[in-house]
């Protein structure tokens, strides 16, 4: 006896409630025979203590295994009779921390269990659970996973507002988080106006909720909580500051990259001129931009854009070149055609090829016809200059400072984008006086030639209120984009087959 007691205090501490009468060892497999305590146990109706036996039942449930082997417990229960007269006449007695009514495995190895398909769900967490020798179907860790209760929050004094893809294109929902705690709080299975609406009108307390640039949002917020303070999301204007730089970068193609390849001048630039005069024939006559679109059968973003541009050289584009395998040898090839223009390329060839070359004639053939043996320096694309613009001059390389202090500077456009976009950079760091600057930036920003940029400025001015207390407060939307990142992991577990319950309750339980 005394062995016994030595080994449930050590491997089967879980069962002290239980009195253990044997632990049998079959291979694969430990069976344990326990019984209940023989004591006073309190009617679940009434509450009156009973210990009068009307017959004893047998239960066999799963525990968690040990060494590697399964664990089966085979408990002796009681069935005891109430003494309250018009009470209930018998009833089965349970063992709280140990055996709960209607399971077939103890408390600790749901326990168990929930933990793994917290993580993993149901076939990835069978497959674990098996290798764990735990005994557990698909549909039973999805049933014991749904039956974990989310943490109950309380409704935040600040929130974190954001939405995600459940089919991207398609269907939307959206999440809601304590962007103090970063706790989540709900998630909402779309992301119109009224849904939004009703949640806050049903969850009072909410000060301040902070968001992206989505108008449906704040129109649910303005509605709903009129007083509530709307803080915009300082990346999403980061963001779309670089989407708006990057365009005025490649209109301004014609003057920083000359230095590189040529820009060609094919059917596509011809017909780029023509629209061009077709659209501005029209708008200086008064014809709006609608009624162009119409008459010259183009879209309106496209006469939009064609408009937007001052003169025709702005809507060509510096060719998007990526890195080659001829790179490495362009000095090479560069000397060598300055000594003989004449040089075969086939010779030309065969001399980079034996000093490591292992791309084919084809791809040199390209390279040589496109212009850029000849140019001053290698091709740059408009979206690798942009991110140029937009890095940190602390954190460039001195490759990237070489090859951008050029560029940056070919024309004086370009030199105003980016001290514009050194200025707003330091906007993005909170302080009081942030809201002046931005309106002494954007008026500073409408005085330049950058039509794309001001459109970014509209943009601000649409929503001034909620991007002033962003560049002023210390609140942000990162840890929402952060719980959005983690989603799309749980969704790529599920494939696509589960449905929003199971994503919600996945994400509430963190």
């Amino acid at each position: 006896m005394n062995d016994v007691d030595a080994l449930v205090s050590t491997v089967f501490a879980g069962l002290v409630p239980l009195s253990i009468d044997e632990v049998v060892d079959q291979g694969e497999l430990i069976l344990i025979r326990a019984r209940t305590p023989q004591g006073l146990v309190a009617c679940p109706d009434c509450g009156a203590l009973t210990q009068r036996v009307h017959g004893y039942h047998v239960r066999t449930v799963a525990d968690v295994s040990v060494d590697a082997r399964r664990v089966v417990l085979r408990v002796r229960v009681r069935r005891l009779v109430c003494p309250t007269r018009g009470c209930r006449q018998t009833f089965r007695e349970q063992v709280p921390g140990v055996l709960e009514r209607y399971q077939r495995r103890t408390s600790r190895l749901t326990g168990q269990i929930g933990v793994v398909v917290k993580e993993l769900a149901g076939r990835a967490g069978a497959r674990l659970l098996s290798a764990l020798k735990i005994l557990a179907s698909r549909h039973t860790t999805l049933r014991i996973l749904l039956g974990l209760p989310p943490p109950q929050q309380p409704v935040p004094r600040v929130l974190g507002v954001d939405d995600f893809a459940l089919r991207r294109s398609r269907q939307y929902a959206t999440i809601l988080i304590n962007a103090e705690t970063h706790a989540r709080v709900d998630v909402l299975p779309d992301r119109k106006t009224e849904t939004l609406e009703t949640w806050l009108r049903t969850h009072p307390g909410v000060q301040i909720v902070c968001r992206d640039s989505s108008a449906s949002y704040a129109e649910a917020i303005r509605r709903a909580l009129p007083a509530a303070i709307q803080v915009a999301d300082r990346w999403h204007l980061w963001h779309n500051l670089g989407e708006a730089a990057g365009k005025e970068v490649a209109a301004h193609s014609r003057c920083w990259a000359k230095t590189g390849p040529p820009l060609r001048d094919g059917p596509r630039a011809m017909t780029t001129r023509e629209r061009w005069q077709q659209v501005h024939a029209l708008t200086d006559k008064g014809v709006g931009l609608l009624a162009c679109a119409r008459r010259l059968n183009l879209s309106l973003n496209t006469v939009k854009r064609y408009a937007r541009a001052a003169e025709p050289d702005r809507l060509v584009r510096a060719p998007k070149y990526r890195p080659t395998l001829v790179d490495p040898y362009r000095d090479h090839l560069r000397q060598r055609r300055e000594q003989n223009p004449a040089t075969p390329i086939l010779h030309l060839f065969q001399e980079i090829k034996n000093l490591g070359y292992t791309g084919s004639l084809n791809l040199l053939h390209k390279y040589i016809n496109q212009g850029r043996v000849e140019a001053d320096r290698p091709a740059v694309s408009p979206r690798r200059l942009t991110s140029y613009l937009l890095t940190h001059p602390d954190h460039r390389t001195q490759h990237q400072q070489d090859t951008f202090g050029p560029l940056a500077t070919a024309c004086p456009e370009m030199t105003a984008l980016g001290n514009l976009i050194h200025a707003f950079a330091a906007l993005l760091d909170p302080a009081d006086g942030n809201a002046d600057q931005l309106t002494h930036w954007i008026n500073t920003t409408r005085e330049e030639d950058l039509p794309h940029l001001h459109a970014f400025t509209r943009g601000l001015d649409r929503d001034r209120n909620a991007v002033d207390a962003a560049l002023t407060l210390p609140h942000h939307n990162g840890t929402t984009e952060g719980v959005n990142t983690k989603t799309k992991l749980l969704k790529r577990q599920m494939y696509g087959r589960a449905g929003f319950p199971l994503l919600r309750h996945r994400i509430l339980l963190g």
